[in-house]
């Protein structure tokens, strides 16, 4: 690497962690005041709300990088191209693309980043911030609304109302059903516990069997059930699907199919997690044309300021795109795709005719 690309290579990524840094600030102080409305509710008290916003601090960084790496490129190249550093670059004989693969190889640092994150540190950290705020406040997590959350597993469909901890489940209803639509059993179970490999110990269990001529009623102690359903599955009741892994969302995308049962909007969410880390190339090279473009005289507040319209606009767009293709039946890969593809060429084809 030259000294000319690790130049540019370390200013970019000060610039962006700097922008980074201050929005999630930002975002921090935000957050906290609306927390402050729920202090006292059960045993959410400032620990918590100190907890719950550490917790979530990594899932805000992972979707700030895009963002701060448009304004960060905004803020330093702006200020080499205001200094004439650009063009004592271009005057020594270094184009405009090769300026261009500078910014590239500092955004790439950022995708590995925002990957490492996004996949290792932020999903398992916004589960436990949704069960900390949960758990505080209600001793157990509700999930979704009264009616808890459903999830259907070959011919039975199994009612999920209350999470107790992790891997800990409540309040859980199994319903079993002919191929002809008849209802069998119905299965009221008042704990489980995951046992791993697939196995849940289930507490206090009442079955009641059902036949055209009668209703046969069993109550258990405690016994042992096997099934796919893993706490993993669960995720979805606490945590967005935005949030949730790649690896989360493929394995509930992959039940859901198996159970014949729309993945759409899972599908969606997982490809946008995908290209989420890609967008930084976006955004940097939506940076460029304003950089080179827009004359030295142009104050540091009006680059941000551009960078902060760009920003918003692309987020509204990319957010208006997934729901119309989650309207109109559209693959979600292509709509998760589509935005980013859209303006990364049109910032290449302004490129070209500002060079």
């Amino acid at each position: 690497m030259s000294i000319l690309t690790w130049y540019i290579v370390k200013e970019i990524l000060k610039g962006s962690a700097a922008a980074i840094t201050l929005l999630l600030t930002l975002f921090m102080l935000f957050t906290f005041r609306d927390e402050l409305k729920d202090l006292g509710e059960g045993d959410y008290g400032l620990k918590e709300i100190f907890l719950y916003l550490v917790y979530t601090a990594p899932t805000v960084f992972y979707e700030l990088i895009p963002f701060g790496a448009l304004l960060g490129s905004l803020f330093v190249v702006g200020a080499m191209g205001n200094n004439s550093e650009i063009i004592a670059m271009r005057a020594a004989g270094l184009s405009i693309f090769w300026i261009i693969r500078a910014v590239m190889l500092a955004g790439l640092i950022m995708v590995i980043t925002a990957f490492l994150v996004g996949e290792f540190v932020a999903t398992e950290a916004a589960h436990k911030a949704q069960l900390v705020k949960m758990l505080a406040k209600h001793n157990e997590v509700n999930m979704k609304n009264k009616h808890g959350v459903w999830l259907r597993e070959k011919n039975a469909f199994v009612n999920v109302r209350k999470i107790r901890g992790e891997g800990e489940l409540g309040d859980i209803y199994s319903y079993k059903v002919s191929e002809q639509g008849q209802l069998l059993a119905i299965t009221k179970i008042d704990e489980a516990i995951f046992l791993g490999r697939g196995f849940w110990g289930l507490n206090d269990i009442l079955k009641s069997e059902i036949s055209t001529k009668q209703i046969f009623s069993s109550q258990l102690v405690s016994s042992e059930w096997k099934t796919s359903i893993k706490p993993d599955l669960l995720n979805v009741a606490v945590v967005k699907s935005d949030n949730m892994s790649l690896y989360d969302l493929y394995t509930y995308i992959d039940f859901l199919k198996l159970n014949n049962q729309k993945s759409q909007t899972f599908e969606l969410a997982f490809w946008s997690r995908l290209i989420n880390p890609l967008v930084v190339f976006v955004m940097l090279m939506v940076a460029i044309p304003f950089v080179i473009g827009i004359k030295r005289g142009v104050s540091t507040g009006g680059r941000m300021m551009i960078g902060v319209v760009i920003g918003m606009m692309f987020n509204i767009f990319d957010k208006i795109a997934g729901h119309v293709g989650l309207v109109y039946g559209y693959d979600p890969m292509i709509m998760a795709i589509l935005p980013s593809t859209i303006v990364f060429c049109t910032a290449t084809y302004i490129v070209t005719k500002v060079r």
